[in-house]
C-alpha cells in the first residue's frame, strides 16, 4: 500500500441471474467512486449472478466476459477492482474472488474456503484450499468471502503474510447484520489492519434479504465509512498505512504473539 490510498466499495442489490443488470450496477458504482479519486474498489460476493444456484454453470461460462468488462473499467479508471464471481473448472464451480489491477492484469484470485452449509453452499460450490494475499498497485491485499469472516484464523494468516488491507466480499443476510458489523471491527482490531467489507442489499434468491451495512474499518476499529442496510450506496475512505504502523508500534500485538503456547485441542 502506498502511504495513503483512497479505497471504496459498491453496495447494490445483486439480482439473481441477471448478469446484464448487475454489471450495469457495478460499472455505475465504480464510475462514481472514480469521480471521488478512489483507487481500490470492492464489489459484493457473486456480484454478477448472485446465488442463482441452478444456473451457476451457465453463469460461470460468462465469467471471462465479465472479467473483460472489469479489466476495461480498471484500466479506464486506473483502479484496482475486486469482487467474487462463479468460476468453473473440470471439477465443478467455485465462488472466486478476483482482483484486477489498475493496468488490467489479474493480480490474484481466491476461492472461498468456508462454504456456508446452513444455506447449502456445499451442494453447489467446491471449497477452495488455500489463502491469498496479492500484490497490487493499491498494496498487498488479503482476500476473504462472506462466511470466511467468522474464522479468525484465516484473517490472521493473511495479515501474518503481509496483507495491508483485508477485503471481504459478501452477501450477508440482514437478520445477522449485527454479527457482520461486529466481526468486521473485530478482525480489524485484533489484526491491526484495514478491513473493507462490502455486502449486497435488498432481496436475493429464495427471498433472502441481504443486510447492506458495508463498512471500511481502520486498524483502531474506527468505522471510516459506512452504508446503511437498505439502500444502494458507494462508500470510500482514505487508508493511511502510517496509522496502521503507529498502532502496531503502540500496542505490538502481532509482535508479542505466543504461538509456542497456542494449542488446538481436537475433541475425539
Amino acid at each position: 500500500m502506498n502511504h495513503t490510498i483512497r479505497a471504496g466499495g459498491v453496495q447494490f442489490r445483486v439480482v439473481p441471474g441477471d448478469i446484464e443488470k448487475n454489471v450495469q450496477s457495478a460499472v455505475h458504482g465504480i464510475a462514481g467512486l472514480a469521480d471521488q479519486g478512489v483507487k481500490l474498489a470492492v464489489l459484493p460476493e457473486l456480484w454478477a449472478c448472485g446465488f442463482d444456484n441452478k444456473n451457476l454453470a451457465v453463469h460461470a461460462e460468462k465469467t471471462p466476459d465479465v472479467l473483460g468488462t472489469v479489466r476495461n473499467e480498471a484500466v479506464r479508471h486506473q483502479m484496482v477492482i475486486a469482487g467474487s464471481l462463479a468460476e468453473a473448472d473440470d471439477n465443478g464451480i467455485y465462488n472466486t474472488l478476483y482482483v484486477m489491477d489498475a493496468d488490467g492484469t489479474l493480480a490474484g484470485r481466491y476461492r472461498k474456503t468456508h462454504l456456508f452449509t446452513a444455506m447449502d453452499e456445499h451442494r453447489h460450490f467446491l471449497s477452495g484450499d488455500r489463502w491469498t494475499v496479492c500484490d497490487t498497485s493499491a498494496g498487498r491485499l488479503g482476500l476473504m468471502i462472506c462466511y470466511d469472516l467468522r474464522f479468525p484464523e484465516l484473517c490472521r494468516t493473511l495479515v501474518l503474510n503481509g496483507a495491508d488491507c483485508v477485503l471481504v466480499c459478501a452477501q450477508w443476510p440482514a437478520k445477522r447484520a449485527e454479527h457482520w458489523k461486529v466481526l468486521l471491527r473485530a478482525r480489524a482490531i485484533e489484526n491491526q489492519v484495514f478491513v473493507i467489507g462490502v455486502n449486497s442489499c435488498g432481496s436475493g434468491a429464495g427471498e433472502i434479504l441481504y443486510g447492506g451495512h458495508s463498512r471500511i474499518v481502520s486498524p483502531w476499529g474506527d468505522v471510516l465509512a459506512a452504508a446503511d442496510g437498505e439502500k444502494e450506496a458507494a462508500i470510500f475512505a482514505d487508508l493511511d498505512k502510517g496509522e496502521m504502523q503507529r498502532f502496531r508500534t503502540a500496542i505490538p500485538c502481532l509482535a508479542e504473539r505466543r504461538p509456542d503456547v497456542y494449542h488446538i485441542k481436537v475433541n475425539s
